[in-house]
């Protein structure tokens, strides 16, 4: 319980100021007189109570001043979150031995071993606030975490010089080693490395329970469950386990950015154009091909798109952004355009209004968006996030649980986000790249801060 009264703080200013009441005509009379009337005033002021009346106080320590050198105990900025089927990665570029946490569901391992504090034989399968995830570092005060991206059970964690790293489960290869029959992944150690790359992988994404890899030369390598094509190995659809570098229409292409996350896969090139393969059972490669499982790349020539910037690839839904700040939708599901646009294999562009374009505010536009299996999330060039689609249990933390047709603007300044699964996380503006110290996680009614890294 805290007791606050105005008199108290405003004696305790005079105490402090020197200004007390009569200061330079001081009697014995006039002391007891204002002694007395603070007294009754604050007899009289109110209590506001904050906590339960049974709540026991906790000890904790505040801090303040400089905090970029970390000197204040302040966690490290994170620069990179991922969320998969019911858990949570976040990164950070610092050469500290502590780079990535992990929180949430780790049944198959996915956020690395967490030792039970009762047994230390045993491990956590929920690991419930942000903890250390150990990773098998040679250098680990030299290299850096760039990202971490998160499937239904597996992990991929992003370095600058030591390769790739996976954790979780990989019953189709999806971790990039040899599939072993019957192994069991909970509470397990094992952390991966994969670096037979022809270049340095620049940028990694999670489906379902398959893995995408990007590499500086522009080439495109996949591995893990096959039965849609989503690894894009030609001429077949079985499980790839080990990275294998994709073909059809993507050969000789320079691509800038891969999108995938349920068992679709997109591929952005870097003259803006555009690339699928995986399932299209909901209209997603309908405007190349009739069946809706496809093994090979393909070219998709959208007209009246112009330039891809960059593409989010979800579930169902399809979205890509091109060089003007506008935002196109194709697939089926809630896609941004209101009730009546449920599904289509061409894109739609979503007008550029329900973004905050207008004539007072004409600079505005999109420069980033992401999907997940059934919602989507659009990040303005003025640091404002809109989001869109299926509200299973309250992912879009816009206050309810209703479904949302049109983009909602929700009232954040951001500069990162990061849109899957049945929630969302953001990373608060504070400058470039992404430096913030904590992320909220959204709930029904809003984002809640965080526990301490």
């Amino acid at each position: 319980m805290a007791v606050v009264t105005l008199a108290a703080v405003a004696r305790l200013g005079r105490r402090l100021s020197g200004l007390g009441p009569g200061r330079g005509h001081w009697t014995a009379a006039g002391r007891s007189r204002s002694r007395r009337e603070a007294v009754e005033a604050e007899a009289d002021a109110p209590v506001f109570q904050y906590v339960g009346e049974r709540a026991t106080r906790a000890d904790r320590i505040f801090v303040w001043g400089f905090s970029f050198s970390g000197a204040l105990g302040v966690p490290t900025f994170i620069s990179s979150a991922a969320c998969g089927y019911g858990f949570t990665l976040l990164s950070s570029k610092t050469k500290d031995i502590t780079k990535v946490w992990g929180m949430g569901l780790n049944k198959d391992s996915q956020l690395g071993f967490h030792r039970s504090r009762k047994d230390k034989t045993r491990g956590y399968e929920y690991v419930l606030e942000p903890s250390p995830v150990p990773l098998p570092l040679d250098r680990p005060q030299e290299t850096r975490v760039l990202q971490v991206s998160c499937g239904r059970a597996h992990s991929l964690v992003l370095t600058d010089g030591e390769g790739v790293f996976s954790m979780g489960n990989n019953s189709y290869g999806q971790c990039g080693r040899k599939v072993v029959e019957n192994e069991i992944y909970s509470e397990s150690h094992r952390v991966h490395r994969m670096q037979d790359f022809d270049g340095q992988v620049v940028q990694v994404a999670c489906g379902q329970d398959h893995s995408l890899f990007l590499t500086d030369q522009g080439e495109v390598y996949s591995c893990g469950w096959g039965a849609d094509g989503q690894t894009g190995s030609l001429g077949h659809y079985n499980i790839t386990s080990t990275p294998t570098k994709l073909g059809g229409d993507l050969a000789g292409v320079n691509v800038v950015q891969v999108a995938t996350y349920g068992d679709c896969c997109l591929a952005v090139s870097a003259d803006g154009g555009l690339f699928g393969w995986g399932n299209s059972e909901y209209l997603q490669l309908a405007s190349v091909t009739d069946s809706t499982q496809v093994n090979v790349p393909r070219c998709l020539p959208f007209s009246g798109v112009g330039q891809v910037k960059q593409a989010a690839c979800g579930g169902t839904g399809c979205a890509v952004l091109n060089g003007e700040g506008h935002v196109f939708v194709w697939g089926y599901g809630i896609l941004g355009k209101g009730p009546n646009l449920l599904e289509t294999a061409l894109p739609e562009m979503i007008p550029p209004t329900l973004f905050g374009l207008s004539e007072f505010n004409p600079g505005v536009q999109v420069s980033r968006i992401r999907c997940g299996l059934s919602h989507f999330a659009a990040l303005t060039n003025r640091g404002e996030l809109f989001v869109w689609g299926k509200n299973i249990r309250g992912c879009l933390g816009i206050g309810r649980l209703e479904d949302q047709y049109f983009p909602w603007r929700r009232a954040y300044l951001l500069s990162h986000v990061c849109a899957l699964l049945e929630r969302q996380l953001t990373a608060l503006h504070g400058g470039p790249p992404w430096k913030c110290q904590w992320v909220p996680a959204w709930n029904p009614v809003g984002p809640q801060q965080s526990p301490a890294l």
